[in-house]
């Protein structure tokens, strides 16, 4: 995962199948406004919890847009090398919960089971996620609908074979116990993370996790 070299900077192709972005006209109160967007596709998560072994089940990767937040200040500029040194690509390793972009016409249900089972190796029928339910991300930039799930798997539906990710996808697999999940949430830590990860595992410890 932590393999990587070569970082560089580019223009947007025109043709991102990913990110579109573009400028967004208004006027309020009577003042003409404008707001520069992006268009990306809506995403399902997966809060994953194993009851065979009481643990959490999340994803770690390689995310180029929190390495580009950690090096774009002080060695980012467009040309300019960035030192890999000072700022191993470790640094921008998060840990999540599992997830993709809705990018099928099927139902977000069988989305989210397709990701569990892509990038997690568990093999659960629609019927056991639950939909807990769905919230804007990016509300600065995007706006974009994420809808979020929970399921419990057990050994008995892993994969021997699965989980990672698809195609080129490099995704490592984790596990959490509850206490440890707790700790993440304490007061002064710090995350490699999104909020909706911490809000997927809030929402268990609150409504899920099995009580001592």
């Amino acid at each position: 995962m932590n393999d990587i070299s070569n970082i560089h900077y580019g223009p947007l192709p025109a043709d991102s199948p990913y990110v579109k972005p573009f400028r967004f006209y208004y006027t309020q109160n009577g003042k003409e406004k404008n707001w520069d967007l992006l268009k990306v596709h809506d995403s399902v998560s997966i809060i994953i919890f194993n009851i065979t072994r009481q643990k959490l089940v999340f994803v770690k990767q390689f995310r180029p847009a929190v390495y580009h937040g950690l090096v774009s200040v002080e060695a980012g500029s467009e040309g300019k090398p960035i030192d890999m040194n000072k700022f191993p690509p470790s640094l921008a390793v998060t840990l999540e919960l599992c997830a993709g972009i809705i990018d099928k016409p099927i139902p977000v249900a069988e989305i989210a089971r397709e990701e569990v089972l892509e990038e997690c190796g568990y093999n659960v029928p629609v019927a056991r996620l639950e939909e807990i339910m769905s919230y804007r991300s990016g509300v600065g930039t995007s706006g974009a609908l994420q809808t979020l799930f929970y399921v419990e798997v057990t050994d008995a539906d892993k994969i021997p074979t699965g989980g990672g990710g698809v195609d080129d996808e490099i995704i490592e697999v984790v596990e959490y116990s509850i206490e440890e999940a707790r700790k993440l949430t304490e007061k002064g830590v710090v995350l490699t993370s999104p909020p909706s990860f911490l809000f997927g595992v809030l929402w268990f410890l609150t409504n899920r996790a099995p009580k001592a």
